[in-house]
């Protein structure tokens, strides 16, 4: 089966939006975004340009949310607003753009966990991850239960092949939501990885944690992964105090014995 990374780029992360997760859509080679609503009306009060901004943004049609919010940010400036701002931007895939947006609402609002880390990950997608580290770390104070942060933490960590670091944040992420890497994983960090070893550890790793945690479907599933991506320290497995739980399993001899093959790029 071959493999879509040079053209169909997933971005990283989870985003944040109070008690929802969105995660931004592949972005593929397509005409560029038109409008399709009315522009924004002036005596428009700010709750009814932002209640719209929303309405547009759910539909996908970006250029005309921003217009919104941009209209409700010119009457009065917020964290909320400018937060929303910085999502549709990235949807755009304009990252420097939402950067911006991001560092103004959270000089409007330094408690707010969800643009410190949205404000991470504009960071995360533009490779500066020692700036992503320092925002998803600010936001894990504030909001310490949230799996994502966790999640783009870990990431982050991972981009710098601190894996010691990375693991620990996965496994605070794993712990908060047993269910966040089959949401993530292949819309995550993977699709930032340029080569298959780097995909195949980042696979072994996940396998580990669920190990780890005595989730062996989904150990074994990742295992398999990280052989079909030709993960060169399988071997590893045989030893590492993470999968013995995992090699009492009839399931485990039986993939191991199989030794799926590479799929090639």
């Amino acid at each position: 089966m071959h493999r879509c990374f040079a053209f169909c780029l997933a971005v990283a992360v989870v985003l944040s939006i109070p008690h929802l997760y969105a995660q931004i859509e592949l972005v593929q080679i397509t005409p560029p975004p038109q409008r399709r609503a009315e522009p924004p009306a002036p005596n428009a009060s700010v709750d009814e340009l932002d209640a719209r901004g929303d309405e547009l943004r759910a539909q996908k049609a970006y250029l005309d949310a921003l217009d919104y919010y941009r209209a409700a940010l010119a009457k009065k400036p917020s964290a909320s607003l400018y937060n929303k701002a910085g999502i549709t931007e990235l949807e755009l895939r304009r990252d420097k753009e939402s950067t911006k947006d991001f560092e103004r609402a959270v000089k409007l609002d330094r408690e707010s966990a969800d643009a410190l880390n949205n404000l991470g990950v504009a960071w995360y997608l533009q490779q500066k991850y020692a700036r992503a580290i320092k925002q998803y770390e600010k936001a894990v104070k504030l909001k310490p239960d949230v799996a994502s942060f966790y999640n783009n933490l870990g990431a982050a960590y991972y981009g710098r092949k601190e894996w010691e670091q990375a693991t620990a944040a996965y496994g605070h992420a794993l712990q908060l939501d047993p269910d966040i890497f089959e949401r993530t994983s292949r819309t995550g960090v993977t699709a930032q990885l340029p080569s298959p070893e780097e995909r195949a550890r980042f696979e072994y790793l996940i396998a580990k944690l669920y190990a780890r945690q005595g989730e062996t479907d989904h150990a074994l599933q990742y295992l398999r992964r990280a052989m079909e991506e030709g993960y060169p320290g399988i071997s590893d497995v045989y030893k590492d105090a993470d999968f013995e739980g995992l090699r009492k399993d009839a399931r485990f001899a039986q993939l191991m014995a199989a030794k799926p093959p590479a799929i090639p790029e």
